[in-house]
């Protein structure tokens, strides 16, 4: 890095520690005291949100990890995934305890820069899990392939609608990378190998399920030939099973895919109100990035990337062993 660019950079990091200072506020964490110092190895993990079962899933195979390796970890993220500012907070409050490692989750991945160069100039390592920040500072990052599970999305609606007709996507963000990517690999697929298929609308629900359903049932009150919707995470995939419900359309009416796990998501492909979905592996992204973060610690360099995987589940395979095990609820 130039040494200007390295000065603004530090400055911006001081500015940022100089606006989060005093308490943070939560809306989950495993520890509220905790802080590093003693024998025992700590690391501390932040999260995008706390509200949705994928981030309790991933908390239990960090936790799960944590137990195994003998360390102590806290998991914290805010009440949506739209709260930016407070999610700044937690990553300053973990620097200033001066863990032995930070697992963190970006959800703006600009806003975290100056925060990374904190963590840099405190020589703590920082391990990356869902989504990434826009620095060279993070050792490792543990995700699911977005772009390729967008993709595999649009191969199963492609064939659900007959591979033609009017599609739309109630994505969860436009600005961190699981949202852009898990829209653009869904976008992308039906450009390249389903012509006749037509993309009409594209908009964000920030996960909130009565944000997305509102934006659902207007998608489909606006486009009547409407076949298919695809909702790009928890939040969005249950805004519009709760949409296609408001509007008493009737299972088959309307094609509905989803993203990630959770027990409504479960329930809503077992009544056919939702065709299928992508589940991700929490609990592995929980486990590799706490495995990583020790790693780090102990002086091990761990992978740049760490692909979690990501599978189709629907009526057909949800009881599959290998489904059943990536499935949370």
């Amino acid at each position: 890095m130039k040494t200007g660019k390295k000065v603004a950079f530090v400055a911006a990091a001081a500015a940022v520690a100089l606006m989060l200072a005093g308490c943070s506020t939560s809306a989950g964490s495993t520890d509220d005291s905790a802080n590093g110092g003693g024998d025992e190895l700590y690391i501390a993990l932040v999260s995008k949100g706390f509200q949705h079962q994928f981030w309790q899933a991933v908390k239990t195979g960090a936790e799960s990890k944590a137990k195994e390796l003998g360390v102590k970890v806290t998991f914290e993220g805010p009440a949506s995934e739209t709260e930016v500012d407070n999610q700044l907070q937690m990553f300053q409050a973990a620097i200033d305890k001066k863990p032995d490692a930070i697992g963190y989750a970006a959800l703006d991945p600009e806003a975290c820069i100056p925060l990374m160069e904190a963590a840099e100039a405190a020589e703590i390592p920082v391990i990356q899990f869902d989504a990434g920040c826009n620095s060279d500072y993070p050792l490792s990052i543990a995700k699911t392939d977005s772009l390729g599970a967008g993709a595999l999305a649009a191969t199963h609606m492609a064939e659900l609608i007959g591979d033609k007709g009017e599609v739309g996507i109630v994505g969860h963000s436009q600005i961190n990378s699981t949202g852009v990517e898990r829209r653009d690999g869904f976008v992308e697929e039906i450009k390249k190998n389903h012509p006749d298929i037509k993309i009409v609308d594209i908009q964000y629900g920030d996960g909130d399920h009565l944000k997305s359903a509102d934006i659902a049932k207007a998608m489909i009150a606006a486009h009547p030939k409407l076949k298919g919707l695809y909702g790009t995470n928890e939040g969005s995939a249950i805004g519009i099973v709760g949409a296609v419900g408001e509007l008493g359309l009737k299972a088959g009416d309307l094609t509905v895919i989803g993203f990630d796990s959770g027990q409504a998501q479960i329930d809503a492909i077992t009544n056919g109100m939702m065709a299928g979905a992508i589940t991700q592996n929490p609990i592995g992204i929980g486990e590799q990035t706490v495995q990583a973060a020790y790693d780090a610690i102990r002086g091990k360099t761990p992978e740049k990337v760490i692909d979690t995987g990501f599978f189709w589940y629907d009526k057909t395979n949800m009881e599959d062993a290998e489904i059943a095990a990536v499935l949370y609820k």
